[in-house]
């Protein structure tokens, strides 16, 4: 059985490398601004930050949730630590604050979840909401101006390394070390195993809830560190900033095969998923389509993905039913 989700998973991925590569070729007749760095560069940053969120994400799907409140969390996590550095504490300190504000909100929505018996979609819609709220009350509805942080703390958002900008190298590192957690980590695989069959999985003597608690925790820790980057990198924090992330994030992963029925998905699918999105949206900017086409198309791409989930998880249970 394994051997064949790994099969799914290879096969999903390098059907979203192909798909990949046609938009490439077909973009490069397109438009001469395609094949340029400074175009890649600016896809490769359009999807790295975002891309942090997702890794959280795709982990809270495996394991069966679902986070609607990560837009509102990194915005939350911008604002408290924006708020903190402006009170005078060093920007580090600060960040380090609001990243663990973030996890304790995802760990609040682990504990209604597995204690109280919530769905995690109606809690994180509710916090959603809360997080909006604080970062509205703490802001009182107007952005915060951070020009005066220091360069070691901008650099996160801003600053070069050999050429290639610090964001997309953070992004790739935290990548690959949480797919080598999934792959290859004892407590990592229980999430799969809680995720495709949470009553099995509790009978094997995994404990569910903690595994469930650990993700929607993590989740919130990557949408602080999320956060804290685009704090670095505007050099500002905005009350209204992340509506609708929470589409694309879910989107990104559910495209690279993480299952709205837990139990399935990778990182790397899910950053193939992000860079799919970001390299539509760039297509679309440089091929002057409207930005309302753009949502719409967007939209599109998110219902295709969430069926083809549904249509290939009603065969595979029509599988196991015959056999």
């Amino acid at each position: 059985m394994q051997n064949r989700m790994l099969g799914i998973f290879k096969a999903r991925e390098a059907g979203l490398v192909a798909i990949i590569l046609i938009i490439c070729i077909a973009m490069s007749f397109a438009s001469p601004y395609f094949l340029t760095w400074q175009n890649f560069r600016a896809m490769l940053l359009s999807f790295s930050i975002e891309g942090i969120v997702v890794v959280g994400m795709t982990i809270l799907l495996i394991v069966g949730g679902i986070d609607l409140s990560v837009g509102s969390v990194v915005c939350l996590a911008m604002v408290i630590g924006g708020k903190l550095f402006l009170m005078g504490l060093d920007p580090w300190s600060a960040s380090l604050i609001a990243i663990l504000a973030c996890g304790f909100i995802g760990f609040l929505m682990g504990q209604c979840v597995t204690r109280i018996g919530l769905h995690f979609f109606i809690v994180s819609l509710a916090f959603m909401v809360v997080a909006r709220g604080l970062s509205l009350l703490i802001t009182k509805g107007t952005p915060q101006s951070l020009f005066t942080l220091p360069p070691s703390f901008k650099f996160i958002g801003q600053g070069d390394i050999a050429g290639m900008p610090f964001v997309i190298i953070l992004f790739f590192v935290l990548v690959v070390f949480f797919d080598l957690l999934l792959r290859h980590s004892t407590i990592f695989r229980k999430v799969y195993y809680t995720g495709s069959n949470e009553k099995a999985a509790l009978f094997s003597g995994i404990k569910t809830k903690h595994i469930k608690i650990l993700c929607a925790t993590l989740c919130g820790l990557l949408s602080g560190v999320a956060g804290v980057v685009y704090m670095a990198r505007f050099g500002a924090a905005t009350p209204q900033f992340g509506i609708g992330m929470e589409l694309s994030v879910i989107a990104a992963a559910v495209i690279g095969g993480a299952s709205l029925n837990g139990g399935s998905g990778t990182i790397f699918g899910a950053v193939l998923g992000a860079a799919l999105l970001s390299l539509v949206t760039s297509s679309l900017i440089l091929l002057d389509v409207p930005v309302y086409w753009q949502d719409i198309i967007r939209g599109l791409i998110l219902l295709v993905a969430v069926s083809a989930d549904h249509l290939l998880n009603r065969r595979k249970r029509g599988a196991s039913a015959k056999s």
